[in-house]
Formats: structure tokens, sequence, C-alpha cells
């Protein structure tokens, strides 16, 4: 799967209705049972959410191709990593560990502290549809690719957000 397109009569039929309730993640804390070392908190503070290589080799690539963006847009909802106010364009490219995907298959292979990761990671899938919800709401197109789809087929993913630009439908 290369993306995930929300065409507003797709998107009505999926999820018009969304209210489900809000999972709740446990604190990751030593009083909630869960206990790291020095060295896990390094690593995992490293971990960055903007400007991950995915995105930045996509936004070289789309702004070679002479379309011009905002980043993080803090004016729409769940801040999109590629935003075109001008096409009422959302763009987001997700981590497959974060954003739980092939996520049935994969929870299960989760080691250590699953009590914390699985309702994480759930709430981030949860997180991710009300977002597109509030983006459709808004009258904007919501795409989201993989990181690993853009590493591997980087063309193909442009070449979806170019053919929506020029035709205003999904390739």
């Amino acid at each position: 799967m290369f993306g995930i397109f929300y065409l507003k009569s797709l998107y009505f039929i999926d999820s018009m209705v969304y209210k489900e309730e809000k999972i709740q993640v446990p604190r990751f804390n030593e009083a909630s049972g869960f206990y790291t070392t020095k060295k896990r908190s390094r690593i995992m503070s490293r971990i960055s959410g903007k400007n991950t290589k995915p995105e930045i080799m996509f936004r070289k690539a789309i702004w070679a191709k002479g379309v011009r963006y905002r980043v993080n847009n803090k004016q729409l909802p769940g801040r999109p990593d590629i935003s075109i106010k001008k096409y009422k364009l959302a763009i987001f490219i997700d981590g497959e560990f974060w954003h739980g995907y092939n996520w049935e298959e994969k929870k299960h292979s989760i080691k250590s502290n699953k009590g914390f990761w699985i309702p994480k990671i759930e709430r981030n899938m949860q997180r991710d549809k009300e977002v597109n919800q509030q983006l459709y709401d808004m009258d904007y197109t919501v795409f989201r690719f993989w990181g690993k789809d853009i590493k591997t087929d980087l063309d193909r993913c442009i070449n979806d957000v170019l053919v929506f630009i020029t035709s205003g439908t999904f390739p």
C-alpha cells in the first residue's frame, strides 16, 4: 500500500460518525510499573517527530517539481508534515512503528512493556482517524504515506500527489 487516500465520498462512507471512546495510555513512569535505564531513556529522547529522513526526501522531491508547501502547519489539526493551502491538501508521512503499520500482526511481536506500547500505538492510530475527520470537515484532502514507501518508491508517492494537484482526483 503506497498511501492512504481519503476521497470525500469514501471517507464519508467509512467514518462519517467517528465517536470512539479515547484509548487511555498509561503513564510511562516508575509509579505505573515501568522502569527504564538511562541508556533506554537517552535512545528514546533522540527519536525525532519532525524532519525525519522520509519527510525530508519527500519535501525535496516535491519542491523540485515546483510545488510550494508549508511544513508542520500549526493552524491545521494534527500539524500535517506538508500542507498545501491552495489545493486544501494535507500530507502525512507516518513511521511504521508509531502509527501501526500491519498492526494486527505486529502487535504480537512487542516483547517488553506491552501494557504501555500497545495502547500507545492504538491511541496514535485512533488520533490519526480523528485528525483525518477534522481535516475532512475542513474540506481538506488527506494523503498518508508510510515512511518505507517514501524510501523505496518516492517517485510513485510524488506522482500520486502531482496527479491530485493537476486533476483534483486521485490516481
